[in-house]
């Protein structure tokens, strides 16, 4: 298809975000074809353009290119029960984990299906909107990608992660999973002057230029963790990092704040220091964790 000529899709989950996904490709001129398990959601989409299927079967055989947003991955297994996949191009932006991801994508090629996994990385708002910043990872064949990518690319941006089809799932959980972690720091930081005379609006700004400076970091450790060497360019060591955590123990504690959200990870550092390692940044904890 030319970028004149919008290509046919069909989309199985109409949640909020499936609905957004909707609205765009709809926008842009895709031919669509909807269904959900609760067609209300579908006969909306139809007053604006798509084609209500009237089952999941009906909606994959209407278009080559299928997408899905569905619950989870039983959702997934559940539509498509008994469906016949044969030639079709699978995209699917169920939130799974990446052996979910992996064993879906064997199991589309088994029914003759090529299969392309995404995670994305935006909320409703965000679809359509390209100056939001959202996009999707994608992993999984690569000549799916490359065959439906202006498509893809209509509602939000897109970034393929490689060939095996649990990486878009992984790099999805990995960066959220940093977010939380910095949520979880932030939290924290919150608490410690919840009870003082101290603006919490006014603290904001601070916290998030601070946050923003350190986040910076992360280069180092993914060069340390490149190269195996964890002193190279070490500025503050662990053995001076673990000696400084008593004061944020006791900081806490006379904020009368819990210490349970920093605990965890000044163990992590506290037995890599005990290990002999003190000379190292922060990134052997990385070692730490992995089983």
């Amino acid at each position: 298809m030319t970028a004149h000529t919008p290509s046919p899709l069909s989309l199985l989950g109409l949640g909020a975000m499936g609905t957004a996904l909707a609205r765009t490709w709809l926008a842009a001129g895709h031919p669509l074809t909807v269904w959900n398990r609760t067609p209300a959601r579908a006969d909306t989409l139809a007053a604006e353009g798509a084609k209500a299927a009237d089952s999941a079967a009906a909606a994959v055989a209407a278009s080559t290119l299928v997408v899905l947003c569905l619950l989870d991955d039983d959702s997934v297994g559940a539509a498509l029960d008994g469906v016949d996949l044969t030639g079709k191009d699978l995209v699917n932006l169920t939130t799974t984990t990446p052996a979910q991801a992996r064993a879906r994508a064997a199991w589309a090629q088994e029914r003759g299906a090529r299969y392309l996994d995404g995670g994305i990385m935006a909320v409703p708002p965000m679809i359509g909107v390209p100056q939001a910043g959202g996009y999707v990872f994608y992993s999984g064949s690569p000549e799916l990608f490359a065959a439906h990518r202006a498509t893809l690319a209509v509602p939000v941006g897109t970034r393929y992660v490689g060939e095996d089809a649990g990486f878009a799932a992984l790099h999805d959980v990995a960066l959220l999973s940093a977010m939380y972690g910095m949520f979880a720091g932030a939290a924290h930081a919150f608490a410690l002057i919840r009870r003082e005379d101290i603006d919490p609006v006014a603290f904001a700004p601070l916290l998030a230029d601070w946050l923003a400076a350190m986040s910076g970091g992360v280069h180092g450790t993914a060069a340390q963790l490149r190269s195996g060497d964890y002193t190279e360019g070490v500025v503050s060591n662990l053995a001076m990092q673990v000696a400084g955590t008593p004061t944020f123990l006791a900081t806490a504690e006379g904020q009368g704040v819990s210490p349970e959200l920093l605990l965890p990870y000044f163990e992590l550092m506290r037995r890599r220091l005990d290990a002999g390692r003190g000379e190292e940044d922060l990134t052997g904890v990385v070692d730490l964790l992995r089983r």
